[in-house]
């Protein structure tokens, strides 16, 4: 096992294969999934004056116990009505501009109208600025809202356009190629004969893929020809990252390696200590960052996860580009593990994280059914029922 990568140090020395692609602007309406090439640095403050968070009436605090004489209604989108004197309210509606002079806003419910002369009924609240947003309260013109490398999510879009922004320069997002190769693949949907399989893997990865690429490229059912072979990688060449299912093995019938090293790739590394996903190769191919998943298709997702969505996103811009992993409580007893790192296909819920039985990484039915990969770190020893242990969502 002595001879097999870490799998943090071949997660790093795979990113350092990589560069972070060029940057383009792209208006709000179009860079929902990118990530930040820049800070996003506010145009204006929100809120830009005093506004009401409440439907009601606007007031002098210092005039808090009423009546007040009604001299106008602030409706959203209007300039303010007139400076308030002592002993004046004016209608206000949520959005609205306080008036000069308001500092506080008393609830609809809390008063009564008796022609112009508005009664107090119920005890407004005694804090100065009740119902208040008040200007530059969510943030400060020149202040950095998001920074370089956050991902665009709807919620980061909305804070860009408030913050001023109808365009964002944003990291362009790769071109992947997705080769699926072996003799036995036949396309979704077709008959198959015993020796014969559906090539699920392409269509796995493309979905796993889904947001995250400018293009993703399928060459599937590439057979096990070294020419063929060859000839479909070398049409890739355009793509920022070739991945490659299957063949990545040594027996005679895997030519992945063999193929890119016939086209003059460089490659870095080759095998990583971790279950599944051992057979994990990755290099370079002229500018292009060539990787090489295993086959079996639980093997195929989980160094898809450990490896290619991390490479694509780190391209793209993101600053944070690892999976991130969260903890639960396993309700089963673990043993100690070897000298791989190991994900678990499991199911976490709110009483807790379960691995499946089977672990056979041909299941996809098993794969299907879970919704974590439970992390048990080379050379961990056991874990009682309800100790804390790692996992990673999918």
């Amino acid at each position: 096992m002595s001879s097999l990568l870490p799998l943090d140090e071949a997660q790093q020395r795979l990113i350092a294969l990589a560069s972070r692609l060029p940057a383009e602007t792209l208006s709000v309406h179009e860079a929902l999934g990118r990530y930040l090439a820049s800070d996003l640095i506010a145009k204006r403050e929100q809120p830009a004056a005093d506004m009401s968070a409440m439907d009601g009436y606007a007031i002098r605090f210092e005039d808090r116990s009423g009546p007040w004489t009604l001299i106008g209604e602030c409706a959203a989108g209007s300039p303010p009505c007139r400076a308030l004197q002592a002993g004046e309210t004016a209608r206000i509606f949520t959005g609205a501009l306080l008036p000069e002079g308001a500092d506080t806003v008393v609830m609809q419910e809390n008063v009564a109208a008796d022609g112009t002369t508005i009664h107090l009924t119920a005890e407004p609240s005694p804090a100065k600025g009740r119902h208040v947003r008040h200007k530059g309260g969510d943030f400060q013109q020149g202040s950095t809202g998001l920074h370089a490398g956050s991902l665009l999510n709807a919620a980061a879009l909305g804070e860009a356009v408030i913050a001023g922004y109808g365009e964002l320069s944003v990291g362009l997002h790769p071109k992947v190629a997705v080769v699926s190769t072996g003799d036995e693949l036949v396309a979704p949907g077709s008959a198959t004969l015993p020796h014969q399989i559906p090539a699920s893997n392409d269509v796995m990865l493309s979905a796993m893929l889904s947001g995250l690429t400018a293009e993703t490229r399928n060459l599937s059912r590439i057979p096990d020809n070294m020419d063929i072979l060859c000839q479909s990688l070398e049409s890739a060449k355009d793509c920022d990252i070739i991945v490659t299912i299957g063949g990545a093995s040594v027996g005679d019938h895997d030519l992945v390696g063999p193929a890119f090293e016939r086209l003059g790739a460089e490659i870095d590394f080759y095998k990583i200590a971790m279950k599944p996903g051992k057979p994990v190769m990755a290099g370079t191919l002229g500018q292009t960052v060539i990787l090489a998943l295993p086959g079996n298709p639980a093997s195929a997702f989980v160094a898809a996860t450990l490896f290619l969505l991390p490479l694509v996103r780190f391209m793209a811009g993101a600053k944070t580009y690892l999976p991130a992993y969260q903890s639960a409580p396993t309700s089963e007893a673990l043993p100690a593990n070897g000298p791989r790192a190991q994900f678990l296909r499991a199911r976490v819920d709110q009483s807790g994280i379960t691995p499946f039985n089977s672990q056979d990484s041909a299941k996809l039915s098993v794969l299907a059914a879970s919704n974590a990969l439970l992390y048990r770190p080379a050379g961990a020893g056991a874990a009682d029922v309800g100790e804390m242990v790692a996992y990673i969502g999918i």
